[in-house]
């Protein structure tokens, strides 16, 4: 077949997060192009290409390092084989040195920003990446701060780069007119520069902190989660912290409503998604003023300074006690939500795509 569109997605967890929830929720208005996916297990209504199984974030550094040599070594051929005119990657990885013409999508730098010793990703952002950049026909990303990133990091020209922002579910993240309960909401995983270690101060500094609850959704990460759980314990906020662990997408939505507030204090994000589920809830929102963070939430939000402990703890003091200012809130965020959609956002990467097929 000519023409032919060929989507990596062998990428793709069980339990999705971020980049798993971009790629199936851009997929359906990408169908137009035909594309062919390179996927584990077969999607109704798209040509499926199988690929092995366990080369995933879900198998640690053994996936990720396996899905490598597999992009490497295999993806050229099924390339040659199929006569694809074009690969598309939802994150940064293409086979380098061949005749795969590629787009690819770059999320953030957050291994560069904040490297931890000995990390793998380290060196695969330092080497590897910046060669598949340097040779992809385009870059998408998700926000202006992951184009600027791409340019000072790697110095590739803005006219090679298209930011499209990601986008929510409608039907899924909606205000569901539901009682406002005790707790502020965390949604994320626990890694050091998601700020938790201050949040959690902030929390305990409030000044009835008795009378409210944090809730910290997201996968318990056996590097991190003992050190925060020490922490609350030696604040002695042990019965008001509560880590709930991976949370389905089916009860995400119910838990962003009922709570006072998302309280996402990130120090770098290259999208930031919680923050736009949550406002599409109706639910406020206090976040970073760094990064891409501003881009998402505009006025519709109450931004700190993540470094600042004290600022944390004012916003949630604010939110908590001044029902017209969670009210305005919950309004504008709403009507800043609906900017974002999917539709928007599969539009965009059809277009550019087009230009390469």
């Amino acid at each position: 077949m000519e023409n032919h569109l060929l989507i990596n997605l062998s990428f793709l967890l069980t339990r999705p997060t971020g980049i798993t929830t971009y790629a199936l929720n851009l997929l359906p208005h990408l169908q137009q192009l035909d594309p062919t996916l390179l996927v584990f297990q077969n999607i109704d209504g798209y040509n499926c290409y199988p690929v092995p199984p366990n080369q995933t974030a879900e198998q640690g550094g053994k996936g990720h390092l396996k899905r490598l040599v597999w992009t490497q070594l295999q993806v050229p051929q099924i390339y040659k084989q199929l006569k694809s005119h074009l690969l598309f990657s939802p994150l940064p990885e293409a086979p380098l040195y061949t005749n795969c013409r590629c787009v690819v999508m770059v999320h953030d730098f957050i291994p560069l920003r904040f490297p931890k010793p000995f990390s793998p990703l380290t060196p695969y952002h330092h080497y590897y990446i910046p060669q598949v950049l340097n040779q992809a026909l385009h870059i998408i990303c998700n926000s202006q701060s992951t184009a600027k990133d791409i340019t000072d990091f790697y110095q590739i020209p803005a006219s090679k780069i298209s930011p499209i922002p990601l986008a929510y579910d409608r039907t899924h993240f909606r205000p569901l007119n539901l009682p406002t309960s005790n707790y502020f909401l965390y949604i994320g995983r626990q890694d050091p520069y998601k700020n938790l270690h201050r949040l959690i101060n902030a929390f305990a500094a409030l000044s009835n902190s008795d009378d409210y609850e944090l809730w910290v959704a997201g996968p318990i990460d056996p590097r991190y989660t003992p050190t925060l759980k020490a922490q609350v314990e030696e604040l002695g906020i042990t019965n008001q912290v509560k880590f709930l662990e991976y949370i389905p997408d089916s009860e995400l939505p119910k838990i962003i409503n009922q709570a006072i507030a998302l309280v996402f204090p990130s120090l770098w994000e290259g999208f930031g998604l919680p923050v736009l589920e949550a406002m599409a809830c109706g639910t406020p929102v206090i976040t970073s003023n760094l990064s891409s963070l501003p881009e998402v939430a505009g006025d519709a939000a109450i931004l700190i300074n993540p470094y600042n402990t004290g600022e944390i703890t004012e916003a949630m003091q604010s939110v908590a006690t001044d029902s017209v200012l969670r009210s305005r809130l919950s309004s504008q965020g709403i009507t800043h939500s609906q900017q974002f959609s999917w539709e928007k956002t599969g539009k965009a990467t059809t277009e550019v795509l087009s230009r390469y097929v």
